[in-house]
């Protein structure tokens, strides 16, 4: 078993920037990717970020695209979400993900194995 821990999440003005980071643990730790997902009440969980945990290679979503960066240090197991000019609309629960196989498409939130908690991002206006 896999888990995952989020942490970093907080109150931020509109314009500020926040990181999130995700820490894996549990087995030996082998995953093909590491993806960012966020959710509001209501509505489905959306995808932010991936990074492919070997090569690094970045997948983004349209609406965060040059004000987020996902990266992992590969020693400590860990992913993280680098947010800057924060809008409120970015205001959600960010959850991290793994995804243990082979992927070429890393946007499908049904196609990862492990979850973390969640942490609340709120943006003020």
């Amino acid at each position: 078993q896999v888990q995952l821990v989020e942490s970093g999440g907080g109150l931020v003005q509109a314009g500020g920037s926040l990181r999130l980071s995700c820490e894996a643990s549990g087995r030996t730790f082998s995953s093909y990717a590491m993806g960012w997902f966020r959710q509001a009440p209501g509505k489905e969980r959306e995808f932010v970020a991936a990074i492919r945990w070997k090569s690094g290679s970045t997948s983004y979503a349209d609406s965060v695209k040059g004000r987020f960066t996902i990266s992992r240090d590969y020693a400590k197991n860990t992913v993280y979400l680098q947010m800057h000019s924060l809008k409120p609309e970015d205001t959600d629960v960010y959850y991290c993900a793994a995804l243990g196989r082979t992927k070429f498409v890393l946007t499908a939130p049904s196609d990862y194995d492990y979850w973390g908690q969640g942490t609340q991002v709120t943006v003020s206006s």
